[in-house]
């Protein structure tokens, strides 16, 4: 699994970019931060549907959300500093029970929320995976190392 792992440098670039996301994330929420520039759309369907074109619009989650992606996807796959082959089994652990949960997460949020609440989870979806694995591997290093 090692092969498929970035260096170890990349999870402080991770790091940063998920403190990044987190700050923007809160000042977004309490702020209402607004960055309106325009941008290149595939598909934008606001006030009308636009296909293949340049459209204006607040540009301020999408950077949020892309950071927080960026971060948690650098840190969960670098190397630890100290790589040993205990951890490629850790990692599986993790992945496995993260999956496991989040799955879970989401039949329950499909069979019981509705509207806007639907919406929320499939927005946290986009990180839940990653925030459990670090839950999951962090438990998973601690109990080996008990």
């Amino acid at each position: 699994m090692k092969e498929y792992l970035l260096p170890y440098r990349f999870k402080w670039i991770g790091a940063g970019l998920l403190i990044i996301g987190i700050a923007g994330l809160i000042y977004f929420l309490l702020f209402d931060f607004i960055l309106v520039v325009p941008v290149f759309a595939v598909v934008s369907s606001m006030l009308e549907t636009n296909v293949f074109s340049v459209v204006r619009t607040n540009v301020a989650d999408e950077l949020i959300m892309a950071a927080l992606l960026a971060g948690f996807f650098l840190m969960a796959f670098s190397k630890e500093k100290t790589e040993t082959e205990n951890l490629d089994l850790l990692r599986m652990r993790a992945f496995v029970k993260a999956a496991w949960v989040n799955s879970a997460l989401l039949l329950f949020s499909i069979l019981f929320l509705y509207g806007k609440g639907f919406l929320v989870v499939l927005m946290l979806n986009l990180f839940s995976l990653f925030a459990l694995y670090f839950v999951f591997f962090f438990l998973e290093k601690k109990r080996k190392n008990s």
